[in-house]
């Protein structure tokens, strides 16, 4: 049964317009924006339509749900928004118009800093999107997602939450959605809802196939945390630099949208498959850099407070460029027994990449895909960082999902290194931070089982994302000072300094911000007579 319609509860904070402005900019550094445009071309969102559901700001007014295209920080024509919204409580009709102002609705300040991060000029994530639809909230949730009718966009912003629900009612909300993402390919980004108003996240972000933000600035996290309420499940999905979820879920929103575009010009290769919402939210999970106090365990596998850590839009681009990449070997063995490394001899050469494939299981056998690496750096007792992301989605009209595990074996002793094995998530990821040199079979498995019975179904689409590096910086002399360098991928690294190894007292003070030639970072630094210890880390 259908939620009844319902007024849903908006979270935001107002800030001085100034003030916002300084923050996305801030924001564009942190989460990799700013790189990326240094070191590619025109990755902008060009050529994407997005949407943007939006409730009203004012509980006395509810017609307070629109952007306002020329507000301070949107900037945008007006010709590239189109409003609707149901002229019936019944939500049984739509009506829409490309005029603003117009008789649907009035302006919302809300809706325009939202859109402000999401793709306005100049600090949007997205700023060359192709069109952007502002749709009122409970058109949207009933016309729209519980009634099943079709929309033009791949990427849809909801910054607001339905606040604290009845199981039974977030589970039928979650329905909704994912069979509308099963249906449609539509990818909901979606505020996992702010810690002041609930300590658990709260519906349209726990459902399955979203992606569910939330916020996270200088070491403090403003949102509500997992797991959701049915049954345990890893929400939020990723965080971004914000103080609350209203503001960093369109930093997602415009990260996908900046993704999908690459996707379908072909930067990774198979245009199909890394434009597929799975592909995005897989690079997107695995791109995130981990904040310092980030945990996860075999069977919850990303952090309540963080979901796989801070968006990092030029990592996710980086290993969707990696290419794609199928896996060595697939093996079917009898259900429940174990699965050591296969003695295969090939391997994946991109240490950075991705995969979308399908895993077919039997009655009686499990499935593996292996993915073989060779980690091998020039320096002996170096060791590798390994991030692995895998997603698949909830089937239409299905209750329960596919069982699908990831694990990582050492090849040379057969041991296995790290597994994710949440019997109720359809993500697992997989965060090793030191991972000595070696040969490495990573595994994608799927349970055996009676299709409708005791599986959802025989085979199961899935996308994998992955990121094998070692960390690598150089020192030489410039004259009277000292340049440090490093890659520019992975990003996430910051300089610190101390001058006593003793104390540990590391600190970024006076030291100046790289500066980006040939993909390579670079700081100078001044040569004094005192001691000086530097070191790149990566929170």
């Amino acid at each position: 049964m259908k939620p009844p319609p319902k007024r849903i509860a908006i979270l935001f904070f107002y800030a001085a317009a100034f003030l916002c402005a300084v923050a996305r900019a801030q924001s564009l550094d942190t989460i990799g924006v700013t790189l990326l445009r240094a070191v590619t071309t025109n990755l902008n969102g060009s050529g994407i339509p997005v949407g943007q559901a939006e409730a009203s700001q004012s509980i006395s007014d509810p017609t307070q749900w629109e952007i306002n295209p020329s507000a301070f920080g949107v900037g945008l024509p007006t010709n590239l928004f189109t409003y609707f919204v149901s002229p019936t409580p019944g939500y049984t009709s739509v009506n829409s118009t490309n005029i603003y102002p117009n008789s649907l609705g009035s302006e919302s300040g809300h809706a325009e800093l939202v859109a402000g991060f999401f793709y306005g000029v100049p600090n949007g994530v997205a700023t060359n999107v192709a069109h952007a639809d502002n749709y009122e909230a409970n058109t949207f949730i009933n016309y729209y997602v519980a009634g099943g009718h079709p929309i033009s966009e791949r990427i849809v912003n909801q910054s607001f939450s339905f606040g604290p629900l009845a199981t039974n009612d977030q589970e039928s909300v979650d329905s909704d959605y994912d069979n509308y993402s099963a249906q449609h390919g539509t990818l909901f980004v979606s505020a996992a809802n702010n810690a002041d108003n609930s300590a658990t996240v709260c519906a349209p972000g726990t459902s399955y196939d979203c992606i569910s933000v939330g916020a996270y600035l200088n070491s403090v996290n403003y949102s509500s945390t997992g797991p959701t309420p049915d049954n345990g499940r890893c929400k939020p999905d990723i965080t971004a630099p914000a103080d609350e979820t209203s503001t960093s879920t369109p930093q997602v929103a415009g990260a996908a949208a900046v993704l999908l575009q690459a996707g379908l010009r072909g930067d990774g290769g198979s245009t199909n498959s890394a434009a597929d919402i799975r592909t995005l939210k897989a690079l997107l999970l695995n791109g995130a850099v981990k904040p310092d106090d980030w945990t996860n365990s075999n069977s919850s596998p990303l952090d309540a407070r963080y979901g796989a850590g801070v968006l990092n839009i030029f990592n996710s681009y980086e290993q969707l460029t990696g290419g794609k990449h199928g896996f060595n070997y697939s093996t079917n063995i009898p259900a429940g027994t174990i699965h050591p490394p296969a003695a295969v001899t090939n391997s994946i050469a991109a240490l950075s990449g991705w995969d979308f494939n399908t895993n077919t299981s039997s009655t009686l056998n499990d499935a593996v895909s292996h993915y073989f690496f060779n980690l091998t750096n020039a320096t002996t007792n170096a060791f590798f960082t390994a991030t692995a992301t895998l997603v698949w989605n909830r089937h239409q009209n299905k209750t329960g999902i596919n069982n699908l595990d990831l694990f990582l074996y050492n090849c040379a002793s057969s041991n296995l290194v790290a597994c994710s094995t949440s019997l109720v998530d359809n993500v697992e990821h997989i965060f090793i931070p030191k991972l000595a040199q070696g040969r490495y079979d990573l595994q994608v498995w799927k349970a055996a089982g009676t299709p409708g019975v005791t599986v959802v179904s025989s085979s199961e689409i899935y996308a994998l994302a992955w990121e094998f590096f070692s960390p690598t910086a150089s020192v030489a002399k410039s004259g009277a000072n000292l340049s440090l360098s490093w890659p520019v991928y992975p990003a996430g690294f910051v300089v610190e300094a101390t001058t006593n190894l003793i104390s540990t007292a590391w600190s970024t003070n006076s030291i100046p911000s790289p500066v980006v030639t040939n993909n390579q970072n670079s700081i100078l630094l001044s040569a004094t007579n005192a001691n000086q210890f530097f070191r790149l880390r990566r929170p």
